[in-house]
């Protein structure tokens, strides 16, 4: 059985709109997942640690055969293929693979948390959600423009809009 999952992609070193457009393809490689679409291309200003470079952000609309625990295994390889390091919390990396949503599932496990924790509060997961899709519900019994018209986006920028 296929379900619909939403992984963000962001990435701020080496060559960030590289890392994240690269994702894209690996993401049509994980075993049993198909990229259905992906959104435009953002740059955002760093979330919580700001001294550091500014972030390429996007997000895919996924379908898959795997449970959300393969899922994110399998988002956590590639980003080490992309040689991500973990130093700091919110600190910068070569590609962040965040799984926000599968389905209308809610998990709440050391190993992952669904939806996001922080989807709701992040422009640079809900404008490129907005593009996939404005009136998707999320588990959070909102749709993804109701959590939007709260948040300020006025720190992203358009890069591409190269949707598929």
């Amino acid at each position: 059985m296929s379900h619909t999952a939403f992984i963000a992609l962001g990435s701020n070193l080496d060559d960030p709109y590289k890392h994240v457009v690269s994702a894209f393809g690996e993401l049509d490689t994980i075993p049993l997942t198909t990229v259905v679409k992906r959104s435009g291309i953002y740059e955002s200003e760093p979330y919580g640690v700001k001294d550091q470079p500014n972030f390429i952000n996007a997000v895919a609309e996924v379908t898959t055969q795997l449970s959300p625990f393969e899922l994110l295994e399998q988002l956590q390889q590639i980003e080490n293929r992309h040689k991500r390091v973990r130093t700091m919390h919110w600190g910068p990396r070569t590609l962040d693979l965040d799984l926000i949503m599968y389905e209308q599932q809610i998990i709440d496990t050391e190993k992952l948390k669904l939806p996001h924790p922080g989807m709701a509060l992040r422009s640079f997961v809900l404008k490129p959600l907005m593009d996939l899709n404005p009136e998707l519900m999320t588990p959070l019994n909102q749709t993804v423009r109701e959590l939007f018209s709260r948040i300020d986006c006025s720190d992203l920028k358009l890069k591409s809009n190269d949707l598929q």
